[in-house]
């Protein structure tokens, strides 16, 4: 089951109402999903439940074993994958993309098999004797998004499989297609009942966030949502890590080099054509270099080829979805008419196939424009001029989310100075956005809580349990 052809042959339903999921670039059909429903859900859980015990009985080394064996699974199977995410979700072969979404998924998988997680010694002082260890929770949710939905499902899955719970999986119903054919490649090599993807619509999702049989739920997606799950899992008293909506803000210090970041600074805005949750949004540069950093940006962006994802050539695609387009456009149009300067794109050509919006960089645009305020979740980047650090801090925190951020000088020391005083869960310095799986990830104010990755992530998929004594 390797090609993309086998793969979708594999996820295809043969009973049941479906549905068509169109390529966002071409307008053409992908592939049928099922349409699930809540009982298929209950049904999910029920399963799940069970399957859980022996799961959890056969110990770390044992799982970790087994989750090494789904990642080769994933390997073998890279290019189909790769070639489904890309005509579902519209991201390219190349580039930080498809490929590297599907290399992304094993390597996660890989590192929450290998991290250690041993029992910890609290107290031990001849009088008191305090041990704390981490058991599984149970059965776990996951609901994830449609922007990068292998590599997301992975970060979920892969730390709750580890600790010794069982997971049901609800995409979203724009990407439950790679995300069904990822959860099929590694269900080859994991019990049956372990992990299961119920493909359904939101009365789905809040049955899954409420359900009495689910101890956690993981959630990536809008903050809105995010209330929501809250809202619906407070009854069971649920543990929740919730990564939610962002808008972050990248500081240029005077002393940068223009040219020198220029691509950093691009691939922090516009990797996965802008739809990102920890993407640059905002960027604030001081007006010693303003004009240079636009110009070195504009060189840099001018060069990305845009276009169907399955056409080696491209390493940016369409957006998602019409919702999304709409978002952006309209938030481009807003820019425009308050007067600020497009140095690059904002004229989407009308009437051509796919949600294709250009590489849009606008310049000299006051920090309370819509553009900059709220979340574009795509290709436009405002660039915004500030005069004193503390200015430029000011504006950068002036936001509810606080997902990620970045600083950029010649200088690594004021930059972590600056770093410092931003509020949100990660700052990068002369970087943006770059993920590893042993760095714990998380938001700040309502970017929501709880951490993934790492140790961390693994502690949050269990619950601690001290024996004292």
């Amino acid at each position: 089951m390797n090609s993309f052809e086998s793969i979708l042959a594999t996820i295809t339903p043969t009973s049941g109402p479906t549905r068509e999921i169109l390529d966002p670039a071409t307008g053409d059909v992908v592939g049928s999903a099922p349409i699930h429903t809540v009982d298929d859900l209950d049904r999910a859980v029920a399963a799940a439940a069970s399957a859980q015990p022996a799961w959890a009985a056969l110990g770390h080394a044992a799982r970790s074993e087994t989750l090494l064996r789904a990642a080769d699974a994933i390997d073998a199977a890279a290019e189909g994958l790769a070639e489904l995410l890309s005509r579902e979700q519209g991201k390219p072969l190349n580039g930080p993309n498809a490929r590297f979404e599907v290399g992304g998924a094993s390597a996660w998988l890989r590192t929450a098999a290998g991290t250690p997680l041993d029992a910890q010694t609290v107290v031990d002082d001849g009088t008191t004797h305090a041990v704390m260890s981490y058991r599984p929770i149970g059965v776990v949710g996951a609901i994830g998004p449609w922007n990068w939905p292998m590599m997301i499902t992975i970060w979920q899955i892969a730390p709750a499989l580890r600790m010794g719970n069982s997971v049901v999986v609800k995409p979203s119903e724009y990407t439950p297609l790679s995300v069904l054919a990822l959860v099929a490649v590694i269900n080859e090599v994991l019990p049956a009942g372990l992990v299961t993807v119920v493909s359904g619509d939101r009365e789905v999702g809040a049955r899954l966030s409420s359900h009495p049989d689910i101890g956690k739920v993981m959630f990536t997606g809008s903050t809105a949502t995010g209330k929501a799950i809250i809202r619906s899992s407070a009854d069971t008293v649920k543990r929740l890590t919730l990564e939610l909506g962002g808008n972050d803000a990248g500081i240029v210090l005077p002393d940068a080099d223009p040219t020198a970041i220029a691509e950093g600074l691009f691939w922090g805005a516009f990797i996965n054509t802008g739809q990102t949750c920890a993407a640059l949004k905002r960027l604030y540069v001081h007006d010693d270099i303003y004009d240079e950093v636009c110009t070195a940006l504009t060189a840099v962006a001018e060069t990305m080829p845009m276009g169907v994802g399955i056409d080696e050539q491209n390493v940016l695609g369409p957006l998602q979805n019409q919702a999304q387009f709409d978002i952006v456009a309209g938030l481009v149009e807003a820019a425009k008419a308050s007067g600020a300067r497009v140095l690059l794109g904002g004229n989407p050509v009308a009437d051509q196939p796919g949600y294709f919006y250009p590489t849009t960089l606008i310049a000299d645009i006051d920090n309370d424009n819509p553009l900059v305020a709220e979340e574009q979740f795509g290709p436009a980047l405002p660039i915004i001029r500030y005069s004193t650090v503390d200015e430029a801090i000011a504006m950068a925190n002036s936001v509810e989310v606080g997902l990620g951020g970045s600083v950029w000088s010649s200088d690594v020391a004021k930059a972590r100075e600056v770093a410092a005083r931003l509020e949100t869960g990660t700052v990068w310095i002369n970087a943006h956005g770059a993920v590893h799986p042993m760095i714990p990830f998380g938001g700040s104010k309502q970017s929501g809580y709880g951490l993934e990755f790492g140790v961390e992530g693994l502690k949050a998929l269990g619950v601690p349990q001290v024996i004292n004594g």
